[in-house]
């Protein structure tokens, strides 16, 4: 298992543990986080399970991929450490993960 904490825009926490397999975002939609809507289901073609990556993550958990990087360029709010938590795969590294959600997800 892996904790990954999110943040919401106003500070409020919710910490979970995440099953390797699933992603940042079925973890967050299993575990009832406001602020990841998920419209798509997970098919990156919608652009509503948005996080900011914190810094101290952006390595271990990668630049987007190419299917992504287009749904990421849609937002306005899109910022260098953007992803689609929907294509983040939960894994042992990412054990203390930790995302913020975006004001505009609420």
């Amino acid at each position: 298992m892996a904790k990954i904490t999110y943040i919401e825009y106003n500070g409020k926490e919710h910490s979970i543990d995440a099953a390797p397999g699933d992603t940042v975002m079925s973890a967050a939609i299993d575990n009832l986080v406001p602020g990841i809507d998920a419209d798509c289901g997970g098919a990156c073609s919608c652009g509503t399970c948005h996080v900011f990556v914190d810094e101290a993550w952006l390595d271990k958990v990668g630049p987007p991929g190419e299917f992504e990087e287009p749904m990421l360029d849609l937002n306005p709010d899109r910022a260098a450490n953007s992803r689609l938590s929907c294509q983040i795969d939960v894994n042992q590294e990412l054990d203390g993960l930790v995302v913020r959600l975006p004001e505009f997800q609420f």
